[in-house]
């Protein structure tokens, strides 16, 4: 192509138009400059397998100082109620990073050489990934449950809430037992715990305390939650309402016959204070020359009121022996029931366990002993020598009626040992029973559950336990049958509603009819 003079000066021409125009553009018509920042906030979210281990930590490792520079630790990312691990950190703007997620305790990394990231020059950028699987497999001892928690909206806002259950990571029953921690958002809490496969948990919620447990939303007892732990789960818990807040709808009480308190101060051994409920035989009123032998029991709230019970459910002890004795099949008594404190474990405890500590059960004794009895004994008319008097109880409360049995059987002689602790401190009760000296004049009833514990294996082992401290009695002396009565209630579990389903057997056996 080739220029002519007219058309390179119309060419000209139209480049002046053209300049002229460009240089009419205000700054305001032109796309704006992007920002330059010198760092970024970064933020990881990750999620893991559902085998991850509760107690491990996730770190962020990678080629920048504030990702350990190459090296461990790096940056730690926190569990979130969801299973995800989230951290932030400041990151050089349009930096090329290359990093790994590691897993600490147990030590694993996921199966990618590395992550390519080059860091956006914006204010913030978040980064998300799925870790499909760690270097290490699932740990098959123990599988991590998360529990999510939600509370009702009248949840005092400074409240701490609690798992309480029948495992020692949920603090056997305590009231407490584990902390949950508070969601990011919403009235929702949450924990992390890892459990051996086959444990069947039992529990409830609570902000820290049975006067403060968990109710259904018109504020009655609900059943304990269960879980049986096969795999990794999250198990999700709606309080409907709290014992202590609304809606106010008491249950009622569900005593039988004769019913008397009495409070009891403890301090004089060092124990804090607490009631007693007393049930008087139906004659006890218009036989007014007869003497009565006397049952303590340990747990007393337990035993006579649903509405005082623990978990909602009694053991029925004012019903069963009511009707016992009007059918004249056990003999009248009085029954005493010493309600227990949040020092139940230590003072129902001969021995200190090396985990779990205890061992306050001398001072227990006597406060029963010292205090209580002679309370009893000058209020009410009581036969009061020791052939004529009893003490029982379940679980811990079985255990230290055995070793009251053992230590003061100049003041009682005749035992309710139910479902008895006989694990606690290496099996303190039955090393006991294999040194005595000589064998005390005690009738005895001993029994237990097939199924108390939170497996087969487990349950198995209580079992075992029980049969072993029952051989040992038979060893010194006792006799099945005659002043040992043992019983395995097929099934069973831990808990009030199997012993009120055993209490008619108990009180036959302890104080069976006289003509």
């Amino acid at each position: 192509m080739k220029w002519t003079l007219s058309g390179f000066r119309v060419a000209l021409s139209l480049l002046a138009i053209l300049g002229a125009g460009l240089a009419g553009c205000s700054s305001e018509d032109s796309p704006p400059e992007t920002p330059s920042h010198e760092s970024v906030s970064v933020t990881f979210d990750v999620a893991v397998p559902a085998y991850t281990p509760c107690g491990a930590t996730v770190t962020v490792i990678g080629n920048d100082p504030a990702l350990g520079g190459g090296k461990a630790p790096g940056l730690a990312l926190t569990r979130d109620a969801d299973g995800h691990y989230r951290g932030s950190v400041m990151l050089p703007a349009r930096k090329v990073v290359r990093y790994n997620f590691v897993l600490v305790q147990p030590d694993a990394q996921e199966p990618i050489a590395s992550h390519t990231y080059t860091v956006e020059d914006r204010g913030s950028a978040e980064l998300q990934w799925t870790v499909s699987s760690w270097s290490v497999g699932a740990d098959e001892s123990k599988t991590p449950i998360t529990f999510q928690v939600a509370v009702p909206s009248d949840t005092p806002a400074e409240s701490e809430i609690w798992i309480s259950g029948n495992q020692p990571e949920l603090g056997t029953w305590n009231g407490a037992g584990m902390k949950l921690t508070k969601a990011s958002s919403g009235n929702s809490y949450w924990t992390c715990v890892d459990f051996a496969k086959g444990t069947n948990l039992e529990f409830k919620v609570t902000r820290g305390s049975w006067a403060t447990v968990e109710k259904d939303t018109e504020g009655r007892e609900i059943d304990n939650h269960l879980h049986a732990v096969t795999a990794p789960a999250q198990v999700q818990v709606q309080v409907g309402s709290w014992a202590d807040l609304g809606p106010v709808n008491p249950q009622p009480d569900t005593l039988t016959g004769n019913i008397q308190y009495h409070d009891i101060d403890g301090s004089s051994v060092g124990l804090k204070n607490r009631k007693l409920i007393v049930w008087l035989p139906p004659q006890y009123e218009a036989e007014t020359n007869r003497q009565f032998p006397v049952l303590y029991m340990h747990d007393g709230q337990n035993l006579m009121n649903a509405k005082t019970a623990a978990f909602g459910v009694e053991w029925g002890v004012d019903e069963t022996a009511q009707r016992l004795v009007e059918a004249k099949q056990m003999e009248p008594i009085i029954i005493v029931g010493v309600y227990n404190t949040d020092d139940r474990i230590p003072e129902y405890t001969q021995a200190p366990d090396p985990v779990r500590g205890g061992g306050k059960a001398d001072d227990y004794g006597r406060l029963i002993v010292e205090i209580v009895k002679p309370l009893i004994d000058s209020t009410y008319r009581t036969k009061p020598d020791a052939q004529y008097t009893g003490v029982a109880g379940s679980s811990l409360g079985g255990l230290v009626s055995m070793y009251f049995g053992l230590t003061h059987s100049s003041t009682f002689t005749r035992l309710g040992v139910v479902s008895p602790s006989v694990w606690w401190a290496n099996k303190d009760i039955v090393t006991r029973v294999n040194n005595l000296a000589a064998k005390p004049a005690l009738r005895i009833w001993l029994d237990i559950g097939t199924n108390e514990d939170a497996s087969a294996a487990e349950s198995q082992q209580t079992v075992d336990d029980t049969r072993e401290l029952r051989d040992a009695l038979v060893t010194k002396g006792w006799v099945l049958e005659n002043d040992l009565k043992y019983f395995e209630a097929e099934g069973a579990r831990h808990n009030e509603a199997a012993w009120a389903a055993r209490t008619e057997q108990i009180l036959e056996f302890l104080y069976p009819s006289v003509p």
